[in-house]
């Protein structure tokens, strides 16, 4: 009898969801999920970007966040991971990502996610914050780091369900 690649698929999505959670968290609360964003809204959420980040090129962001997708999900009621879902992540306060279980280095980190502390953390998590659990060495070029948090402003920012 053959096995169905479709359980082990959905096996371990469901494996997965979970890292990053204790037995005693609960999971984050259900998000409306917004629309879909067209090209002509990236592009204007782009240029509204403070600079440097308006002239990133976010193909490029997407695929420096190519790196960071095993262990964070960026959509509105996406999963926590190994990592914290990251939608909304900037303008966050850092560690209050509801059901992400974090260092206390990251919980007590006294700062809302910006630009800069974003830019920071991915150069170097290690020395950006001490005694965070993130094992990411980091990412050593600034062009991508610029693409990648343009990609964040616009991709995972927080919008709304419905169109206004």
């Amino acid at each position: 009898m053959r096995s169905n690649p479709y359980f082990a698929i959905a096996a371990t999505a469901l494996v997965m969801a979970g890292c990053g959670r204790s037995e005693n968290q609960p999971a984050a609360p259900a998000v409306p999920v917004p629309p879909a964003l067209t090209d002509a809204q990236r592009t204007a959420m782009l240029a509204a970007l403070p600079a440097p980040y308006a002239q990133a090129d976010l193909d490029n962001g997407r695929a420096a966040f190519a790196r960071c997708r095993a262990c964070h999900t960026i959509t509105a009621g996406g999963p926590n991971m190994t990592g914290p879902n990251l939608y909304g992540v900037i303008g966050r306060q850092a560690g209050t990502h509801a059901g992400f279980k974090y260092s206390n280095a990251v919980k007590n980190a006294g700062f809302v996610w910006d630009d800069d502390r974003i830019d920071h953390w991915l150069q170097n998590p290690r020395t950006f914050l001490p005694g965070n659990k993130m094992t990411y060495p980091g990412l050593a070029d600034a062009t991508d780091r610029r693409d990648l948090i343009a990609f964040l402003s616009v991709e995972a920012a927080v919008r709304p369900a419905t169109p206004e």
